[in-house]
């Protein structure tokens, strides 16, 4: 059996498994899905409203519940068609079907794995590396709608667990979707989708479970947490995570072919600016939806993530007007992905004139990791995602250590020992601290799990397309079309 066919045969063979685990999931426990009809029957009570304390039979809230669901679909329209729209418009005319699709691609691959075991392994408690796998295949996930009685997960006491389950997936789905614009225009496409596959098991889901499990060793929520990290909406999570990954692949993936003495035009510029409209309208889920209620801390995110992205634009085309000579569009979009990025861990704990500063210092950092620091360090990361996303969040992460604010957010107000100080969570140099650490903690594994996976996917079936493939373009080699026609 050649290398090939091995990568497609192995697919095929990983699906057939898949289906037929998730049938045989199907049937096991019958009982744990639904309410045995007696004794609905018996139920005569209005069942109490969930809560913190109550959630097992209860009612979530109807508000929360539909913002959520809003924050779902926002939050997945980031990715199709946001992002790949954003990605796509920014390579090359032969590359963009490819570009695209991978978007698409990771959106099927990510849910499917979410419901066999990820979700499971990131947000049930277990230990404080890793969850259990009592949901796997989402057994114990319960809704009767006749009744509308959910159980929550204790996460997101207020709405069913089937919510908060998609809510979770589609930040999973966007997470290694931005690492794909590291490896843009030169990876096969059987690769990447067992490279997503891998990373998301083995470097997402530990993360996510690190910093909002209910028992994760960084989670702030957590008592008996080692090092209480803040992170709101993702800066670790997420951000940190796929851009540390990302200059990792850019690093082992090698340049593309003609880098950097070629041109590298986007062929439309247009089609970027779209997408990055849609992702700036989507964050709003991203960030606010964060808050699992639709009350004033959702409220308090939104308007720093939107004061953020603007202050975080306009300081990107500044420094290019300063610098260069003229602002351009897809200097001012990428400023704006910079500032959502960094206030991203934020959002939640600081106030608005915080926010605004974030995105100023965000538009500058960014810009200068984008044009300086991949100058000088000739690795070829195709649509800068460790300078946005990885630097934008690590700033984002660190300023919070300092700017945390307890008005904001009452859940930071409340002090602890920590090494025999009396401490809170609010901003301090003990909360930078924390901050650094779970940045290190983060760095650590997206870099370590990177390499490891990139190796094995590597000598397998082989990283990139050969010279002859990626000259034509990966819609043509990978896909057997053209995005346009001619």
């Amino acid at each position: 059996m050649t290398i090939k066919s091995f990568s497609r045969g192995g697919l095929s063979v990983l699906l057939v498994a898949l289906f037929i685990t998730a049938f045989a999931g199907l049937t096991y426990p019958k009982a744990s899905f639904a309410q045995a009809p007696a004794a609905a029957a018996a139920a005569t009570a209005a069942p109490p409203a969930c809560d913190a304390k109550t959630l097992e039979k209860c009612t979530p809230n109807s508000g929360d519940t539909a913002w959520m669901l809003t924050s779902v679909a926002l939050v997945l329209m980031m990715t199709i068609p946001g992002l790949g729209l954003f990605y796509g418009g920014m390579v090359r005319k032969k590359n963009v079907g490819d570009t695209i699709m991978t978007s698409f691609a990771i959106t099927c691959l990510v849910t499917v794995l979410w419901t066999v075991c990820t979700y499971s392994m990131a947000f049930r408690g277990a230990t404080p590396f890793i969850g259990g796998l009592d949901r796997a295949f989402l057994q114990g996930v319960l809704s009767d709608i006749s009744t509308g009685i959910g159980n929550p997960n204790s996460l997101a006491p207020t709405i069913p667990e089937s919510v908060y389950f998609c809510f979770q997936l589609t930040f999973a789905i966007i997470t290694p979707a931005l690492i794909a614009g590291a490896f843009a225009e030169r990876m096969k496409f059987s690769a990447m989708l067992w490279f997503i596959g891998l990373w998301a098991i083995l470097v997402y889901a530990p993360i996510a479970h690190w910093v909002w499990g209910p028992d994760g060793f960084l989670n702030s929520a957590n008592p008996d947490a080692w090092v209480k990290v803040l992170d709101f909406a993702g800066g670790t999570v997420v951000h940190i995570s796929s851009g540390v990954s990302a200059l990792v692949f850019a690093l082992m993936i090698g340049k593309r072919d003609g880098f950097p003495h070629e041109p590298m035009v986007p062929h439309n510029v247009v089609l970027s600016l779209i997408g990055t409209g849609l992702l700036w309208v989507g964050w709003f889920g991203f960030n606010a939806g964060s808050a699992l209620t639709a009350g004033p801390l959702a409220t308090s995110a939104f308007a720093a993530t939107h004061f953020s992205a603007a202050a975080a634009a306009l300081s990107w085309a500044a420094m290019e007007w300063k610098l260069k000579g003229k602002p351009s569009v897809l200097g001012a979009a990428a400023g704006m992905v910079a500032g959502l990025a960094t206030i991203t861990p934020a959002s939640g704990f600081v106030t608005i004139p915080a926010a605004f500063c974030i995105g100023l210092v965000a538009g500058v950092v960014c810009y200068t990791a984008v044009t300086k620091i991949k100058s000088v360090c000739g690795y070829d990361d195709s649509l800068d995602v460790f300078g946005v996303h990885g630097i934008g969040s690590i700033t984002g992460m660190l300023l919070l250590g300092f700017l945390a604010n307890a008005d904001v957010n009452p859940g930071i107000a409340s002090t602890f020992q920590q090494n025999g100080v009396i401490v809170s969570l609010a901003g301090g140099s003990h909360q930078f601290v924390n901050q650094l650490i779970g940045v290190a903690f983060t760095v650590a594994l997206a870099a370590v799990g990177t390499f490891l996976i990139v190796k094995l996917v590597d000598k397998v079936i082989g990283l990139r397309v050969d010279q002859e493939d990626e000259s034509i373009g990966l819609d043509l080699s990978q896909h057997g079309e053209r995005a346009y026609n001619e």
